[in-house]
């Protein structure tokens, strides 16, 4: 017995790269599933994130856990439905930390097996215990959660506050005009998008309509920390130049690293850098999302310069599907032209319809991961379980499943069945099925002109048939309703409290 166990020790050592593989998750704010050109379903042209994707696995049934930001950066980190925790929604800049410092993460289990671990990009899971001293150190945080290095947005580019912070500290912050931040009231003589639109450089949709940065319009108000402000044109570049400093660095050590590199675009305020103002024919939404692309191809350029390509995963994935008009006036919906965002997907950002949860989702390992398409079910909350094993860890998460080798491409099996998420609404996918229940609200939210999902009867599509979600099969196919209604009632439990979608 133990000459067998030593030989099968003998053979994985054998197998086994001589370095633990760094690991990469490059992860698009609002990126639809027809953006990437490798999916051939839009009409942008997206070389370096087609080079991923055509040189790695490209999935086409890949999930974000939700159909909105806050909730699939909860899950993506803690391997867990973001429905379990009720306050896993789109969080106000002020929110407190919303992982749990105690709760297991990805960066928490890689630390354990000696990785160095970084954020650089956008946070938007909450920052302290909901009280935040902007001024002072800002804890818990990231760095609390598992992460030894951060560089962050505290949420979202029209949110404030609209300064970096690193390890906790507002990044170039003049004590002597320290900032203030509420998302309730305004602080007394500050300009707003309503008393003072002549300062506006960009204007706004709905919502939008407090503070002025940089003549764009924000959620919330603040006060002071014109120092620390940050530049959104510049706003790429600057987490670029952060990401590949991090990669350089870290490539000179023996240890491991993981980066959780959270790009902006394109979500709302698209800001692309004059470089590529213009470029896409298709305003500032096409042009970020070049600039995007051009950001990931000097990434890898940084990774290939420093020699470690061969041995980093990279994940290149979006938090939700893809929305036009959401917020701004920025001519999204006038200079769309030809390009479908959601490709053949119905819904979009918001929605319970696939387009809200389906996105590009990319394996690449060059020299490890051979090319190829994969239609395995995926979802972002097995990223978490299926890392740990690749490290050697036995530590993982309930809802995580370990499906390492169809992330690597030795398998086509994916998961069974997963219960997604939109505003709190859910629906279970499950084979080639979609069930969603019924739900009261509005079947489109007309300010950003999606379908939501909601309905007053069930709805059930097979998707390999019907990938468009055209044809109800709830009436004619009651076993097969049955069927999924009992699946969704085991995972899901009974209905939890719902909210109807509000944009602010």
């Amino acid at each position: 017995m133990v000459f067998s166990l030593a030989c099968q020790n003998k053979k994985v050592d054998e197998e086994a790269p001589s370095k633990k593989p760094n690991i990469v998750f490059i992860y698009m704010d609002d990126l639809g599933y027809g953006d990437v050109s490798a999916y051939e379903a839009g009409t942008l042209q997206t070389p370096n994130m087609d080079k991923l994707a055509n040189g790695g696995v490209k999935f086409t049934n890949g999930y974000a856990s939700s159909a909105t930001c806050t909730p699939s950066r909860y899950a993506i980190l803690t391997g867990t439905y973001p429905w379990r925790n009720q306050d896993a929604k789109i969080l106000p800049g002020t929110a407190p930390l919303l992982i749990d410092t105690a709760q297991l993460t990805l960066p928490k289990i890689l630390q354990n097996q000696g990785y160095h671990t970084a954020v650089i990009g956008k946070w938007h899971l909450g920052l302290g215990n909901g009280s935040v001293d902007w001024n002072q150190q800002i804890k818990p945080g990231p760095n609390e959660v598992g992460f030894d290095f951060s560089h962050i947005m505290a949420a979202t580019q029209d949110r404030v506050p609209t300064v970096y912070i690193e390890n906790g500290q507002v990044v170039n912050l003049d004590p002597n005009d320290p900032i203030q931040v509420d998302y309730d009231q305004n602080f007394e003589g500050e300009p707003t998008a309503i008393s003072n639109p002549e300062l506006l450089t960009m204007k706004w949709h709905h919502g939008h309509n407090n503070s002025i940065v940089n003549g764009v319009p924000r959620i919330g108000f603040m006060k002071g920390g014109a120092s620390a402000k940050w530049s959104d044109v510049d706003m790429a570049d600057h987490f670029l130049a952060k990401a590949k400093e991090y990669v350089l660095e870290k490539a000179q050590s023996d240890s491991p690293f993981f980066l959780y590199y959270g790009l902006q675009q394109p979500h709302v305020p698209r800001t692309p850098h004059p470089r590529f103002e213009g470029k896409s024919g298709m305003g500032p939404r096409g042009d970020v999302i070049l600039e995007a692309d051009w950001v990931i191809g000097e990434f890898i350029k940084a990774l290939e310069e420093a020699g470690i390509l061969e041995n980093t995963l990279i994940v290149f994935t979006s938090d939700n599907g893809p929305v036009l008009n959401d917020g701004y006036y920025d001519d999204a919906v006038e200079k769309l032209g030809d390009h479908t965002p959601a490709g053949p997907l119905r819904g979009g950002k918001y929605s319970l319809f696939e387009a809200g949860t389906r996105v590009p989702f990319v394996t690449y390992w060059k020299g490890k991961i051979q090319p190829g398409v994969s239609d395995a079910l995926v979802t972002q909350i097995d990223l978490l379980a299926s890392i740990s094993a690749l490290v050697g860890s036995e530590q993982s998460a309930p809802d995580s499943q370990n499906l390492l080798d169809t992330f690597l491409g030795k398998s086509e099996k994916g998961r069974d069945a997963f219960v997604l998420e939109a505003t709190t609404k859910t629906a279970l996918r499950q084979g080639d099925w979609i069930m969603i229940p019924p739900y009261p609200g509005p079947a489109v939210q007309n300010q950003v002109n999606i379908e939501l999902g909601n309905s007053s009867d069930y709805q059930l599509y097979n998707l390999k048939e019907d990938l468009e979600q055209q044809n109800n099969l709830a009436s004619s196919n009651p076993e097969k309703l049955q069927e999924m209604i009992r699946k969704y009632e085991e995972i899901r439990g009974s209905n939890g409290q719902i909210q109807q979608l509000e944009l602010k």
